[in-house]
């Protein structure tokens, strides 16, 4: 019996990188099988970017009743659903999952259910079937880290995937670790009314971000009772009658009904059959050249599996750089410094670009300027305190742009446009945002770090 032709492309794991590759490579006329032992649309769709941001749409809702009265309205909050919010959250989640597989099955895509596992430089098999291709991606993603000596249970010690089906609303958390997943969990449950504490090994939340980005993010979030133990390290962890007791480094101990581990999240590549077709593997990340190619040249990788940022829309960029070098396309790397990057909490932190330390780590003569939404229209319509701080080169172009309030993620967009283009801050400071928009930050710094100040202090 002879054996079916090989297609141009299998795709192992169906997340943010996997499908975009998938999708792209189909519409470029290649032949395509994509390999899921889940659902379609991965990590992102099903247990991160998309249901963690509808909790966070109703913690903002509890918000605004809660804080209604200081704009006139009158009104009183009640409690939480939690199996209404997880409902709310969920039909979110399967209009998007429907679209998505509609979008698959019209490109004509094949969407095979099950655990792959790379068997040649050219072969998936799952469920004993063996799929040759022309070429092969890896895209098998990420799972939450944990601690040596830190069992999750899925109860009392839980991580993100966790947390995103509890139906109740714990009394008190403690949430180890500050990046974006920790602290959008502790604005979502402390809107909910828990008692919430973040144990961060590193001085800063969100310690990646521009240092006064993350001052402004710690200081909004002691002004909503979010208490923070920064530069601490975990040490042990006992359980109590009624939750967790956590030791830290130092001899304190922090007692909650739950622990949250929120330390990142690592690549899943084990098992998988990587290592003994050859390709190169390190720390469990999968090594890729400029162009996301491995050690094997028939096999590329995308997404959480190799050591870029691990962000759905890099994922994207990836899966579409792949499927078009594949298409014999011109193609250009991803410039990692150039994505943008947005915590969603409660007030939100987007940047893009160079922080200060970076930009002068590299050897740039740097200068700066710093808006403060204090003098933002709308940001007092909306109640919001923050700024935006613009790096720039000296005499050169701007290197990073770096926001802390609420919908500041909204403004990355323009921010990402002046840093990958390389525009001075005099080009922006000519550009007229509109009149009261939180938009006009952008152009506020600029103005500032133009020489030319408007609604801020020279």
């Amino acid at each position: 019996m002879s054996q079916p032709a090989p297609v141009d492309l299998v795709v192992l794991g169906g997340g943010s990188g996997g499908y975009a590759a998938a999708l792209r490579a189909a519409e470029l006329g290649m032949t395509v099988v994509m390999v899921e032992k889940d659902k379609v649309g991965g990590t992102c769709l099903h247990r991160g970017c998309i249901p963690t941001k509808a909790l966070l749409h109703s913690a903002e809702t509890v918000d605004v009743i809660k804080e209604a009265g200081q704009f006139g309205v009158n009104g009183s909050f009640e409690s939480v659903d939690m199996p209404a919010v997880n409902a709310y959250k969920g039909k979110v989640v399967e209009g998007l999952f429907k679209g998505l597989t509609g979008l698959v099955k019209s490109r004509n895509i094949e969407v095979v259910q099950g655990t792959g596992r790379l068997v040649s430089p050219t072969a998936v098999e799952v469920d004993g079937r063996r799929i040759e291709a022309r070429h092969v991606l890896l895209a098998t993603g990420s799972v939450p880290r944990s601690l040596p000596g830190l069992d999750i249970d899925g109860q009392r010690v839980i991580t993100s995937d966790d947390a995103l089906g509890f139906d109740r609303i714990p009394s008190s958390v403690i949430i180890l670790g500050a990046g974006a997943i920790g602290c959008e969990f502790a604005s979502v449950w402390s809107s909910f009314g828990a008692d919430v504490t973040i144990v961060e090994a590193l001085p800063h939340l969100v310690p990646l971000e521009e240092e006064s980005s993350s001052k402004l993010l710690e200081r909004a979030f002691r002004k909503r009772g979010i208490k923070q133990e920064l530069g601490a390290r975990f040490s042990k962890l006992e359980h109590t009658p009624n939750g967790v007791l956590v030791h830290l480094e130092g001899g304190k101990t922090l007692e909650a009904e739950l622990l949250l581990v929120a330390i990142g999240r690592g690549p899943v590549s084990e098992g998988l059959g990587y290592e003994q077709v050859g390709v190169e593997v390190e720390r469990g990340f999968v090594k890729v050249d400029a162009y996301c190619q491995t050690s094997v040249p028939t096999i590329s990788a995308v997404g959480d599996l190799i050591p870029t940022l691990q962000l759905a829309h890099v994922g994207f960029a990836e899966g579409i750089l792949v499927a078009e070098r594949l298409a014999g396309l011109p193609v250009t790397p991803v410039d990692y410094d150039g994505v943008p990057r947005v915590t969603y909490s409660h007030p939100e932190v987007a940047s893009v670009g160079l922080t200060t330390k970076v930009a002068t780590e590299r050897g740039y003569e740097v200068i700066e300027a710093t808006y403060d939404l204090a003098g933002n229209g709308k940001a007092r319509i909306l109640g919001t305190a923050g700024a935006v701080k613009v790096v720039a080169q000296k005499d050169g172009p701007v290197l990073g742009v770096h926001m802390v309030g609420d919908r500041v993620g909204e403004l990355i967009a323009e921010a990402q446009l002046i840093t990958n283009w390389e525009a001075l801050p005099a080009e922006v400071a000519q550009l007229i945002h509109p009149h009261p928009t939180m938009s006009e930050a952008v152009g506020e710094a600029h103005l500032a770090l133009a020489g030319k100040p408007l609604h801020s202090h020279s």
